[in-house]
């Protein structure tokens, strides 16, 4: 992807999460992704998730735990030669509001990795 992809793939990616469209957010996913995050371990036990089946689990579970969810987009940071993009953003899930970071990387069109990083509340 270049640039303007990613830029474009950022804003999309938060307005999925705000729409809770876990279907839309999984599409990017190859099969065999790999995702980390902090969250992950507090829902599932394990701070990894292997595999679009268990993104899906994983993210099912969480929103039904979050009664209120959104995003705003603070900046995407593009690394073009190692496909990565990080998406960071303004969190507000269930009355708490914090600053957080997500890392994807890509090959092609498709996202084999993330990384959630969630920063203290606001």
């Amino acid at each position: 992807m270049n640039r303007v992809e990613m830029e474009h793939f950022a804003r999309l990616w938060i307005g999925h999460w705000n729409a809770r469209d876990i279907d839309a957010v999984l599409d990017t996913y190859v099969d065999e992704a790999r995702f980390i995050s902090p969250l992950a371990a507090q829902v599932t036990g394990s701070p990894v998730i292997e595999g679009k089946a268990a993104l899906r689990r994983y993210w099912t579970r969480a929103l039904e735990q979050t009664e209120s969810l959104h995003f705003a987009l603070i900046d995407a940071i593009c690394d073009l030669e190692r496909q990565t993009l990080v998406v960071q953003y303004r969190a507000e899930r269930n009355g708490q509001v914090s600053r957080a970071a997500e890392a994807m990387r890509f090959k092609g069109r498709w996202q084999v990795e993330g990384e959630a990083l969630y920063g203290a509340p606001l």
